[in-house]
């Protein structure tokens, strides 16, 4: 028994060592989140949305058609050669910077206290969504820059322009009043530096200005210091301040350990708040029970573990940087909204990534999914083992393009070139 579970955990290991295991996890993981995401925002949204529009399936019909335009936006992205990925950095954040610049003068609120929304020809978007993506891919083609010139021996070198273009972004986020996606763009700054290999004493120092930044931000608005205390009691108000985070609780503890089953929640009956979106994860935890949490903690510990085995492996200074850059915002997000549903982590408004309700949230993290998986080919084991393949019609249609990677050895069939090219003779003159 013990020699066979060996072998297995051996197989298991081999398996895991494979070339592609990263960009299958990835892709496995997002296909899987994505999907429980649109059957848990069906369930969890049918009473809100029939109250509003007279429609059960208002709010699933508006994800599902943000999940059918992130999907071949994914795909896209998965297929796109690293030098472009590297290139799509700075247009994105100049989008991004332009939106939420818009947002400042005509967001919306919609009661909630941030002015996160913008009507963009009757649609609304949250700019600050794909900020994320944006200041993850920018910030990594800036550092991979600054190291391919051998510009990064001085610690202004290292934070210029990182550090005024993080700050500026985050500063046009905070103007808005959304700390919680602030505190998301600070994190992927500060992984953005670690892994480039700041110096100890600077990433302390910046780890310590953003701690101020947060302290600052709460003591400056009463109704962010109230939240902040608020989860350390919630009973002492449960009918205002410690509503939503004491009936988060009762749906998970309603769930048990199989959950009452899917659609049979009582909490979204009007009880918890925001049940389809930043509390989610407590309909999750009341209808498939602690089971159900435990794989969606699971599903998002695989993506960071394919996420960081990407970093790791990799060769390229941007795919190294973007991978955990990426990786960090897409984990950490995720284990920030869990943490406010049970309870450890003040509430902070941001969604479960993939998951929770919101087209403007599941489109660029759908797009990140892809740009993971593009950076888990460029591995060059990876590349060997595509090489192989015949090209989709996907990096068919790139090759038209002029996007499509040059050193992937395929000839018009699939074929390796370098394998059909016959090899050059040097003609030498005989002896005489």
């Amino acid at each position: 028994m013990l020699a066979r579970t060996r072998a297995w955990a051996g197989e298991c290991v081999a398996r895991l060592d494979r070339p592609l295991t990263s960009y299958y996890l990835i892709g496995g993981v997002g296909a899987l989140l994505t999907t429980l995401g649109l059957i848990m925002v069906l369930s969890s949204s049918m009473i809100d949305s029939l109250d509003a529009t007279g429609s059960s399936f208002a709010q699933f019909r508006s994800q599902l058609l943000a999940a059918a335009i992130g999907l071949p936006l994914l795909l896209l992205a998965s297929h796109l050669p690293v030098r472009v990925l590297r290139g799509l950095g700075a247009p994105i954040m100049a989008v991004s910077m332009l939106l939420l610049t818009l947002t400042i003068f005509q967001g919306e609120s919609y009661n909630t206290g941030a002015t996160r929304w913008l009507e963009l020809g009757g649609i609304t978007v949250q700019p600050s969504e794909p900020a994320k993506l944006a200041f993850a891919l920018w910030g990594a083609s800036v550092l991979a820059r600054r190291e391919e010139l051998g510009q990064l021996r001085e610690w202004r070198q290292l934070l210029m322009p990182l550090l005024p273009g993080g700050a500026l972004l985050v500063l046009l986020v905070l103007l808005g009043s959304d700390l919680g996606t602030s505190c998301v763009l600070l994190t992927i700054f500060l992984a953005l530096l670690w892994v480039v290999g700041a110096p100890r004493g600077l990433f302390i120092g910046m780890i310590g200005l953003v701690v101020a930044l947060v302290g600052v931000m709460v003591a400056v608005a009463p109704y962010r210091l109230v939240r902040m205390t608020s989860f350390l009691n919630p009973e002492l108000d449960p009918t205002d301040t410690g509503f939503q985070g004491l009936h988060g609780l009762y749906a998970l503890g309603t769930g048990g350990l199989f959950g009452v089953g899917i659609g049979a929640s009582r909490e979204k009956w009007g009880f918890l708040p925001h049940p389809e979106s930043d509390f989610i994860f407590a309909i999750i935890g009341e209808e498939l029970g602690l089971i159900g949490t435990l794989l969606v903690v699971g599903l998002f510990g695989l993506l960071g573990y394919a996420g960081l085995r990407v970093a790791l492996r990799a060769g390229d200074t941007f795919v190294r940087l973007a991978a955990v850059a990426l990786t960090v915002w897409i984990v950490v997000q995720a284990f920030v909204n869990i943490g406010t549903v049970i309870g450890v982590i003040p509430i902070t408004g941001i969604p479960l990534p993939l998951v929770s309700a919101g087209g403007s949230a599941l489109i660029p993290t759908m797009v990140a999914v892809g740009v993971l998986m593009s950076l888990a080919k460029s591995e060059p084991a990876a590349r060997t083992a595509l090489a192989a393949r015949s090209p989709s019609r996907v990096q068919r249609a790139l090759g038209w393009l002029g996007l499509q990677d040059h050193d992937t050895g395929r000839g018009p069939r699939g074929t390796s070139t370098k394998a059909n090219a016959r090899p050059q003779q040097t003609r030498r003159n005989r002896p005489k």
